[in-house]
């Protein structure tokens, strides 16, 4: 009798055992598929990747990160998560990451974002969580001059984005205030090389950089004398006419030298542009968009 109690309480132990492996109350966590159909992203290079996030009450929760080839095509569209997150999720954005990233958290750099309607998502720009701009009211003029080495000298080897319809500088880009995590960039397109003529944020100041002006001062807005330091493949003085003036903008930080795919301002310098007179810009609409489904 004895011998059958201490059987009975083995077996009551591993009844209770085999209970609590089973308790509803823990189960397994199961898996959904988020699905990303994205255009117009490019390719970040190694030190940068594209990094998805859904909302779930109130805090992101990232979906995991893709790369982008030079033909635009990701390398994952679809990832597994928490099924009852997924239900939950309230809208979805997209950011740019630096590979390797100290940092769980999203950075700064939002470029896609869109609110879930029953099971996808439309993503834009202009989502609030994103660049909160679709940049429709954007507008630019320029004008070739390179204040920096002096009047009447190599004038049509710099850009100045500024206004000189009343006779003196005044403001020539009419951009929205972007949000952290990006900069404004002007670039010069000369003989089908894009050089930079600075990152900026207000469009009544210096910009951040005048590495091929000279020595003297210019004009407080953006804009570049291309005198100085050229690249490789190019030599300073030049003449830009025939090229291309545009504004893009740039993840910040930024790890590339080349424009970024958000150009929202461009136009064609005449190629038989005149020095100290107003060209005007044109609305550039084509940005990244997508779908994201669960």
């Amino acid at each position: 009798m004895k011998k059958l109690s201490i059987f009975a309480l083995l077996g009551s132990l591993l009844l209770l055992l085999a209970a609590c492996e089973d308790d509803p109350a823990s189960p397994e966590m199961t898996t959904s598929n988020l699905n990303l159909q994205i255009s117009g992203l490019e390719d970040l290079g190694n030190s940068a990747l594209y990094e998805g996030w859904i909302m779930v009450d109130g805090a992101p929760q990232t979906t995991g990160t893709f790369s982008v080839d030079a033909n635009g095509n990701m390398s994952s569209t679809s990832f597994e998560i928490d099924s009852d997150d997924l239900s939950n999720a309230t809208a979805f954005i997209l950011t740019i990451e630096p590979n390797p990233d100290p940092s769980p958290d999203p950075s700064d750099t939002h470029i896609l974002a869109g609110d879930f309607s029953g099971s996808s998502a439309s993503l834009s720009i202009s989502h609030p969580a994103a660049l909160g701009t679709d940049f429709s009211s954007s507008m630019g003029t320029y004008i070739l001059a390179t204040p920096t080495n002096g009047a009447d000298t190599d004038e049509k080897s710099g850009i100045w984005f500024l206004d000189l319809s009343s006779g003196s500088p005044a403001v020539g880009l009419s951009l929205p205030t972007l949000p952290s995590g990006w900069k404004y960039e002007g670039w010069t397109v000369i003989n089908g090389m894009p050089v930079t003529s600075g990152t900026f944020l207000s469009v009544t100041d210096f910009d951040d950089a005048d590495p091929f002006s000279s020595t003297m001062a210019g004009p407080p807005f953006p804009g570049e004398d291309y005198l100085v330091n050229a690249p490789s493949g190019l030599t300073f003085p030049t003449d830009i006419s025939g090229g291309m003036a545009v504004i893009s903008v740039e993840p910040y930080p930024d790890n590339s030298t080349a424009p970024f795919t958000l150009k929202p301002l461009v136009g064609s310098i005449p190629s038989d542009a005149m020095d100290h007179t107003n060209y005007d810009m044109g609305l550039n609409a084509s940005f990244p968009t997508g779908t994201a489904t669960k």
